[in-house]
């Protein structure tokens, strides 16, 4: 009987996508939901996370936080001499530096970058962030296609080493940032 039931499941149909005149999803209640979310989304309304050598603030632009289906936004803030750890995804990403300096290993490739750079770090690249200042922080701003690489079934992420404990014990995000007066980070759509 339980062979039966397995099955019986999985000759069942599976949706992997919904049809957009299903019950479910229609394309004027996903324009519902988009008038109904905000355009803009504060700073100070979004915690971080993370630590003690790289924090983030994760949840700026996702699908789920504002109306956009393909890209996925956070910021991360590597701690006085913080070191991210090593990691690969197939997803390509763009990091604007908004505050510090310091470099990436791509690939075993060092590429140094300060405030006011942009890099790419291709995808399926092995990659580690790192902040060279001992005393400051380093603020990233990390844009990529992630959610379309998920919905694509591209979601191949490693993480190959861990994060190491900051050169300056104690850092809390934001602390040396009241607001971050680097940038406006008032993002709108």
């Amino acid at each position: 009987m339980a062979d039966e039931q397995k099955q019986m499941a999985w000759e069942k149909d599976r949706i992997f996508v919904r049809g957009l005149t299903s019950s479910q999803y229609s394309i004027a209640g996903y324009r519902k939901w988009m008038k109904e979310h905000p355009r803009v989304r504060h700073w100070e309304d979004v915690p971080w996370s993370g630590g003690p050598a790289v924090f983030h603030k994760m949840e700026i632009l996702t699908p789920s936080t504002m109306p956009g289906q393909t890209v996925y936004m956070h910021v991360e803030e590597l701690a006085p001499g913080g070191v991210g750890y090593t990691h690969a995804h197939q997803n390509e990403a763009l990091l604007y530096i908004l505050e510090g300096h310091g470099h990436d290993l791509h690939d075993g490739q060092r590429y140094d970058w300060q405030a006011g750079d942009v890099m790419v770090v291709h995808h399926n690249c092995t990659h580690q962030h790192i902040n060279d200042d001992p005393e400051k922080p380093a603020r990233v701003l990390i844009i990529k296609s992630k959610p379309l690489f998920n919905f694509l079934n591209l979601v191949e992420q490693t993480k190959l080493s861990e994060e190491t404990p900051p050169a300056k014990a104690g850092h809390r995000p934001g602390e040396q940032f009241d607001s971050c007066e680097s940038a406006d980070l008032r993002f709108e759509i």
